[in-house]
């Protein structure tokens, strides 16, 4: 096995190639992502794809349901209703420990434009996100009508992308805190006042 793919903390076989499409994408965008780039670096026989998940497309698309939701777990966004300092420092340790992660959602969100069946990945990646701040916001007492948890959300992408690529992470933590001042504000507009909804 190589050194590369001892590096790789997500155990054997299914697990080792989705980590190794998060590293191999990020490192070489989707086209680098071939049956032998990925197995050479999981350290497994390039035959391990096509039994766990069938072909290179069902591959990605495991790997974008497993990024996003390690994502979500790992960057406590479920918890974006506190928006504090807490979760802005927490967001940016996650996002510097594992860049991976967001490199390979944002490679697979630029092909999407070129490639439906990718799109339909994308669609269920922002679908999912969403609704987590959705959530967490309703949480909170806000009114989501208005596709508050959208704006929210995109953000928080947006600036993920400045840090993956200008990387001034006190700029983007005031920015995320900034973020968190404007719900406020739109809280007082709602007159929810930080209350949260019961049912």
């Amino acid at each position: 096995m190589s050194q590369e793919a001892r590096k790789l903390p997500y155990g054997d076989g299914r697990d080792a190639l989705l980590a190794a499409v998060l590293e191999v994408v990020a490192e070489k965008g989707l086209r680098g992502a071939t049956y032998r780039s990925v197995a050479s670096r999981a350290g497994v026989n390039h035959a391990l794809v096509t039994h766990h998940f069938g072909s290179m497309e069902g591959l990605l698309a495991a790997t974008m349901e497993w990024s996003v939701q390690r994502s979500i777990d790992e960057t406590g966004l479920s918890g974006i209703a506190d928006f504090d300092g807490h979760f802005a420092d927490t967001l940016i340790a996650t996002v510097s420990a594992e860049p991976e992660l967001q490199l390979f959602q944002f490679e697979m969100i630029l092909e999407s434009r070129r490639n439906p069946r990718i799109r339909e990945m994308v669609e269920r990646l922002y679908a999912n996100y969403v609704s987590t701040v959705e959530e967490a916001l309703a949480r909170r007492g806000l009114d989501t009508r208005n596709e508050a948890s959208l704006a929210v959300f995109a953000a928080l992408d947006g600036l993920m992308l400045q840090f993956l690529t200008i990387s001034d992470p006190d700029r983007i933590r005031s920015a995320v805190n900034q973020v968190g001042r404007l719900l406020s504000a739109l809280e007082k507009a709602d007159g929810t006042s930080g209350e949260t909804t019961r049912a």
